[in-house]
């Protein structure tokens, strides 16, 4: 689910999108061009159709877009960080920095896609309504019929009480305020939202044996999605139970070994690098964090243009490295890490760099959790 290309912000929030996102654009507009609009409306031209199909096709990922600005914006009043939003094959992703700290805001964020899906869809069907009465039907008719109809649609499919639907996030919260355990709670939805998953998949099955071979395709896909994002979640709640209390400080390596970030690259090869006893190492620009260089991006320069290249133009840029307190919560900054360009993570405080996690510095302190349960146990 990771950004290929940007599409700008949104209400503060970097907006991208996945390569997937063209499939969708693709495939409903020609449903729309190909099937529905001339079925419905005959007799237009065929670029009637297309241009048709095609708006009614980015009006849609519009609500996308708007059903996950939404949940943005809710987890920001609620506290919450957003490190943006990503458009993709089956929909769209929040990408929020930790979890919600009280069942009511869980439910707030939760339940602000599905309200926003839900309004949008009535606009259309309101303006569908008016068309109808005005004795207009044509395209512009049918296009807002689909669209008042797949936004309905959308928000009904998200409330279903199954994570990672939003409506999981609903049960999870209302199971989370009723027993006060968030643990047992998400492990709760994601069960839920994994027999859901499985029930889409034979129903996806049977629709292609029945001869439905692209909307059977489509839910078995799905259903494949939800049951393995709900396995997930499970996983990231039991591993999230393991390290409670356990922070960044306490994992990170301390006082790493740094570089100017001005630095050329054949200065840093032949004078540094011998020194360097990591692979990946912090760049500073003054007290500073300037970015990640690693022997595998200093390889990717010619050697003809080395000693004009700064290790700042070669390193990963910051907007693409995990940055995270001392403080914070190693859970928080897993899938950060798990995520990132190059798997490392930056400890800074007060705009001071003062450590680095790694996945080695992840797995140690893993390890060691998982060895402590059975004694806790006890």
């Amino acid at each position: 689910m990771t950004s290929s290309f940007r599409l700008g912000r949104v209400a503060g929030v970097e907006v991208g999108a996945n390569w997937s996102v063209l499939i969708v654009l693709a495939l409903i507009a020609w449903l729309l061009a190909a099937g529905r609009l001339p079925a419905g409306y005959p007799g237009r031209p065929a670029w009637a159709y297309a241009v048709a199909g095609i708006l009614a096709a980015v009006v849609f990922l519009l609500g996308l877009l708007a059903h996950e600005a939404s949940h943005a914006v809710f987890a920001r009043r609620n506290g919450l960080d957003v490190e943006g939003i990503t458009l993709w094959v089956f929909g769209g992703v929040a990408r929020l920095r930790g979890e919600p700290s009280t069942p009511g805001a869980e439910a707030r964020i939760a339940g602000a896609g599905p309200a926003v899906s839900l309004l949008i869809g009535l606009v259309f069907a309101a303006v569908a309504a008016v068309l109808a009465a005005a004795g207009r039907p044509g395209l512009v008719l049918g296009t807002a019929r689909w669209l008042a109809g797949i936004n309905l649609l959308l928000a009904a499919f998200n409330l279903f009480p199954a994570a990672p639907l939003d409506g999981g996030r609903l049960l999870r919260a209302g199971l989370w305020k009723w027993r006060g355990d968030r643990v047992w709670a998400t492990v709760a939805a994601a069960r839920t939202g994994q027999a859901f998953g499985v029930a889409l998949i034979a129903f996806g099955l049977g629709q292609m044996l029945l001869g439905a071979a692209i909307g059977g395709l489509w839910l078995l896909l799905i259903g494949w999605f939800i049951v393995s994002a709900a396995a997930g979640e499970q996983r990231q709640a039991r591993l999230g139970s393991a390290l409670a209390g356990i922070r960044v400080a306490d994992v990170m390596t301390p006082d790493p070994v740094t570089v100017p970030a001005g630095l050329t690259v054949a200065d840093f090869v032949d004078h540094r690098l011998r020194e360097a006893r990591h692979s990946t190492l912090p760049l500073v620009d003054g007290a500073g964090p300037a970015g990640l260089i690693t022997l595998a991006r200093i390889e990717r320069v010619p050697q003809s243009q080395r000693a004009s290249t700064t290790l700042r133009a070669a390193a990963c840029p910051m907007s693409e490295v995990p940055v995270a307190g001392p403080d914070d919560a190693i859970v928080d900054l897993i899938p950060r890490l798990s995520g990132s360009t190059d798997r490392r993570a930056l400890v800074v405080d007060d705009g001071r760099l003062v450590g680095v996690v790694s996945p080695r510095d992840v797995q140690r302190v893993v390890r060691c959790a998982v060895l402590r349960r059975p004694a806790a146990r006890g």
